[in-house]
């Protein structure tokens, strides 16, 4: 057996083995695969746009207009007509002079991190701070230094203690993926003002999911013009993909020429940036989807608790309840799917050890008897569970 083999092996043994599975989506709650239909509350589609209308036919439209692809990178002949028109949008939505879109959120945070943070320069960064803002501080020449999630006094004394010639940077998670739960910005900003230290917001699970239209923490706590740098995606709230960054036009401008994951990648496809911009408009148009996702949020949270469920507490679409041990969630997730429900069992590395758990995401689509629906199948399946005798 070769070495990968062996490292698969490892992999399959503690619980940990990955791989994609094919869903067919048919609407923004409905997915099919091997002919049968599921309830989906596994999607980052969170306003449900992925299949509205007007957003697929903006995409067919922009083919028909651009062709396929974009035929070179943003600074050589990618940067197609639709191009500008969404950046203004963006920046306009987000309440800031400029935005710069990039290929992927993963893709927006190596490039903001690594292009605005330079030797000398310190960045602190939230314990639970996505996977994205991790290796774009690996890759930046910068000291990192990481505080306990959301705790702002433990931030506070890091401040105090970590010697900085250059800039200081606070980077956080706005909504934090894995436990829905919201940064306390509120906090952090006025700390931040106090050591002049530039804050990051990565609104990846926020932008069309919380503050007033959905536009993000910064607006959440209103906070307008007191965040340096915005970043968010058009994949979850925005049905397309691609990542952006949002604030003043200077500091958009050093992104477009230090950031490295902009500079040397081809452009996102006319049907992309078109179906993205098209989704922007109808969240600006219908700001309550937001607030319909936000009470499905609710809903379901207190049907979990009184179906005897441990929900980490939130109103973000964002629902984890924890089972701790890998085979457990697994176990859960592949019950649920027996009865015709799609969620996901997520795992380390993504979480701590001991803290697996089934992460349930909904949407502005879902009606009240999907999520009730997906109650009962978790009663069942955890039944059937303990019924089976597998140690839950």
């Amino acid at each position: 057996m070769n070495k990968w083999a062996q490292q698969v092996d490892e992999i399959r043994r503690l619980w940990l083995y990955r791989q994609p599975v094919v869903y067919l989506p048919l609407s923004a709650t409905i997915a099919e695969q091997a002919g049968k239909k599921y309830l989906m509350l596994a999607s980052n589609s969170y306003l449900g746009l992925t299949h509205h209308p007007a957003v697929r036919q903006a995409a067919i439209e922009a083919v028909q207009a651009y062709g396929a692809g974009s035929g070179g990178a943003r600074l050589t002949t990618g940067t197609h007509p639709l191009y500008p028109a969404l950046e203004k949008d963006l920046a306009a939505f987000k309440q800031r002079e400029a935005a710069l879109v990039f290929n992927t959120g993963y893709m927006t945070n190596v490039g903001v991190i690594s292009g605005l943070a330079r030797a000398g320069d310190v960045i602190f960064s939230d314990a639970w701070n996505h996977a994205s803002i991790i290796d774009g501080c690996r890759l930046a020449r910068s000291e990192t230094v990481v505080y306990q999630h959301g705790d702002v006094e433990d931030l506070r004394q890091k401040l105090q203690q970590t010697p900085c010639s250059g800039k200081r940077f606070i980077i956080t998670d706005g909504v934090f993926s894995m436990d829905g739960d919201i940064a306390p910005l509120d906090r952090i900003v006025p700390l931040a003002e106090e050591y002049d230290a530039c804050v990051i917001v990565d609104d990846a699970h926020a932008t069309g999911v919380i503050g007033p239209g959905g536009r993000g923490t910064a607006a959440y706590f209103g906070l307008k013009g007191r965040v340096q740098v915005e970043i968010g995606t058009l994949s979850k709230a925005l049905a397309a993909e691609g990542g952006f960054a949002a604030g003043d036009e200077s500091l958009i401008e050093i992104l477009a020429n230090r950031a490295r994951s902009f500079i040397f990648s081809t452009a996102l496809a006319p049907a992309t940036v078109a179906a993205a911009h098209a989704a922007l408009r109808q969240l600006i148009a219908e700001p309550e989807m937001v607030d319909r996702l936000r009470e499905n949020a609710i809903y379901l949270r207190s049907k979990l608790a009184a179906a005897g469920f441990t929900a980490l507490p939130g109103d973000t679409p964002i629902i984890p309840v924890i089972l701790g041990r890998e085979e457990t969630a697994l176990d859960m997730a592949r019950a649920l799917q027996e009865r015709g429900v799609i969620v996901a069992a997520i795992r380390p590395p993504t979480v701590p050890p001991g803290s697996s758990r089934l992460r349930l995401t909904i949407t502005a689509e879902h009606r009240q008897q999907d999520l009730d629906k997906a109650v009962v199948a978790m009663q069942e399946a955890w039944s059937s569970l303990k019924q089976g005798g597998n140690g839950v």
